[in-house]
């Protein structure tokens, strides 16, 4: 089941536009959305919940938002970036703010959830841990029956074991209550541990999107001796000097090269490399 579907979405600024943005999320699956600082990744997830107001549409479990938005918020749970929020209060406080808003609102399963967690419900936020803030929000987001949960850049400024709890979790919640799940980060190794699905941005617009694996297994990465031959090759992305260079191939054409499997980093900085050069 589809749990978010975006199409022809834009946002235009007088310094940035982001355009041509169509990509789904499916239930019990979890999708990145990558790119670098700038490339759009708050706007769109701002856009998608309502916060900024875009061109296109965007449905929920086949709800659209611009016809029923009160039916679209219940069954979104959207934490933003930086938990700076209530600090001062306590964990207990702030659903007891939260909940008029939602008529579906699960104060047991919001206490159950805490509990799983390691939360105290009267200990404030500015006590816990990067980690245990991010887990409390999420706590928040899925007590009103939240099926699809947008997250931005939630492991910013966690610690490795905090980033790897979170990508565990979030996993879990896919499979396990079978919710969809759309994150953003800028950290390749997030999307390795946790993402089904991609969504890669850069200035505006999408790179691509897919599979993982299958955007893995679209290209190998290939060393060359010079940029000429990466040329001749088709290479993509080709970065590095006249003693020698590197780029993306396609799987399959090896051009009698030495290459091997392509890490995530390096197909997203030869592809936004590629869609740069383009650009000039």
């Amino acid at each position: 089941m589809t749990a978010l579907s975006v199409c022809g979405l834009r946002k235009k600024y007088p310094s940035f536009v982001l355009d041509g943005i169509e990509f789904s999320v499916e239930a019990g699956r979890v999708c990145g959305l990558i790119g670098a600082n700038g490339a759009g990744k708050t706007t769109l997830l701002k856009s998608i919940v309502g916060l900024v107001s875009s061109e296109g549409e965007c449905e929920v479990f086949g709800h659209s938002f611009r016809r029923e938005e009160r039916t679209v918020k219940s069954l979104v749970g959207y934490v933003g970036g930086g938990f700076r929020f209530y600090l001062q209060k306590t964990a207990r406080t702030i659903a007891s703010a939260v909940a008029p808003f939602y008529a579906a609102w699960d104060e047991q399963g919001f206490r159950a959830r805490l509990k799983g967690y390691g939360i105290e419900p009267e200990k404030k936020i500015t006590a816990l841990s990067d980690g245990m803030k991010v887990k409390f929000y999420l706590a928040l987001a899925l007590s009103h029956g939240a099926r699809l949960l947008i997250l931005d850049e939630p492991t910013s400024g966690l610690d490795p074991l905090s980033r790897e709890e979170f990508c565990a979790e979030i996993v879990r919640l896919a499979r396990e209550e079978g919710a969809g799940v759309l994150f953003s980060t800028h950290i390749p190794s997030d999307l390795m541990r946790a993402a089904d699905d991609i969504v890669f941005l850069s200035g505006g617009r999408m790179l691509a999107a897919g599979t993982l694996s299958e955007l893995l297994d679209a290209y190998v990465f290939a060393e060359f001796t010079d940029e000429a031959q990466a040329r001749d090759a088709g290479a993509i992305g080709i970065h590095g000097g006249r003693e020698g260079c590197a780029g993306l191939l396609s799987r399959g054409k090896s051009a009698g090269v030495r290459t091997r499997s392509a890490t995530l980093e390096e197909v997203m900085i030869c592809l936004e490399s590629e869609q740069r050069r383009e650009v000039k």
